[in-house]
């Protein structure tokens, strides 16, 4: 799978950067063209000419060559790539890529990459557990960077825990897995994703909303995009990044998500739905603040539109996925939602699962079809829980 692809190699100041000499060599040994870049403390760890040996191109450190000023343009290495692998990944190095520190070669080239860039912490393990840290890796996941989790061990402290980078070995299997995904049954379709909340107006100040993050749908969007989808994110109000390579169109009401989702959907082969859109909004919207009075305010509300029932009716033989967020019964409900909605499958989460649900990072799923299948799973991350749930999708497109 890796055979003709083209990799750049970051290494940066870690004990573990003799490891990327073997990743080097796995890479040029399966057909892979390798340009290796190092920070100037990786030098300290790991010479060049090892690096460029294995590589065989010369290993770039500083913007120019002080001796001629030849000029390595981070620009385009990034167009260059079809990969860019940081392994060792320094806290200091993963915090700079989350805020966008230029300062050496190996960031401004992260800053200019198109392709697909993969993250292997390397660190001792209360830098690795660092609230600090595991921030900055959230931030990295949300703009679509791979992250290789380090694995448990005897790191250069005497320290046992996790921390130390993930062998090469499993590195390469891990590259091999996401490019042989991008080839996949998903490579060229287009889907639709929903994600986030809506907002429905009352008056110029407050809004009916809910507890929607938008977490959930970004997550899938970037596994769609990574198996080589085409995707579209319509996109309630959040403050996350767009993943690399999606096409986010940003609406704040029901009425606006209805609109774009439908257009969209007109393009693509199948659509997920997981935005929370509110069932209702207010009858009237006051033009100005309204104030507080001495008497009871009663707020009449009417029906926003069912986006995914009306996809439901548009289909065809597109896939349409939906969510339902349950409280009780949540099975019954969850099954009545996909006979109504015309969906292909459904995915049930619980208020009442500890960890799963607005605002956190993880969630558990059960998955449920019209054949009367049903899948359930544990507790993952929700960037986990995406690929679950595209697996499950990949299987409609299997011939």
């Amino acid at each position: 799978m890796l055979t003709g692809k083209r990799f750049i190699v970051g290494v940066t100041g870690s004990i573990a950067a003799y490891k990327a000499a073997i990743l080097v060599r796995l890479l040029v040994k399966a057909g892979a063209e390798v340009r290796v870049v190092m920070t100037p403390l990786a030098k300290a760890f790991i010479t060049p000419l090892t690096l460029a040996t294995l590589s065989k191109h010369p290993i770039l450190v500083e913007f120019f060559d002080p001796e001629n000023g030849a000029w390595n343009s981070h620009v385009s290495l990034g167009e260059w790539a079809d990969g860019y692998i940081v392994a060792p990944a320094t806290a200091n190095t993963i915090a700079k890529m989350a805020t966008g520190v230029a300062d050496n070669l190996l960031l401004t080239t992260y800053l200019s990459a198109r392709c697909p860039v993969f993250v292997a912490p390397a660190m001792d393990l209360d830098m690795y557990a660092h609230a600090a840290t595991q921030t900055n890796l959230s931030i990295l996941r949300q703009r679509g960077c791979e992250v290789i989790e380090p694995a448990s061990g005897e790191l250069a402290s005497g320290l046992e825990g996790k921390g130390r980078m993930e062998e090469p070995e499993r590195i390469f299997e891990a590259l091999e897995t996401y490019y042989s995904r991008s080839q996949g049954p998903l490579s060229g379709r287009r889907f639709l994703v929903t994600a986030g909340p809506t907002r429905e107006a009352i008056d110029p100040v407050r809004y009916i909303s809910n507890h929607s993050t938008g977490k959930m749908g970004y997550a899938l969007a970037a596994e769609l995009c990574s198996r080589g989808a085409e995707v579209t994110l319509v996109s309630g109000p959040t403050q996350l990044e767009t993943p690399r390579g999606v096409k986010r169109i940003d609406v704040e009401t029901a009425e606006e998500m209805y609109q774009a989702a439908v257009e969209a959907f007109e393009r693509c082969d199948g659509a997920v739905m997981c935005a929370a859109v509110a069932d209702y909004r207010p009858a009237q919207v006051a033009d100005q603040k309204i104030k507080k009075g001495e008497v009871d305010w009663q707020l009449s509300l009417e029906p926003t539109r069912d986006i995914a029932r009306e996809l439901g009716g548009r289909k065809g033989d597109r896939l349409l996925v939906g969510f339902a967020l349950e409280t009780e019964q949540e099975r019954e409900h969850a099954l009545a939602k996909l006979q109504k909605k015309n969906l292909d499958f459904i995915v049930l989460n619980s208020l009442a699962d500890p960890g799963a649900g607005f605002g956190v990072d993880t969630n558990r799923i059960t998955i449920l079809d019209r054949e009367g299948r049903l899948e359930e799973y544990p507790l993952k991350s929700k960037a986990e829980v995406a690929r679950d749930i595209i697996d499950y999708l990949e299987t409609y497109f299997v011939s």
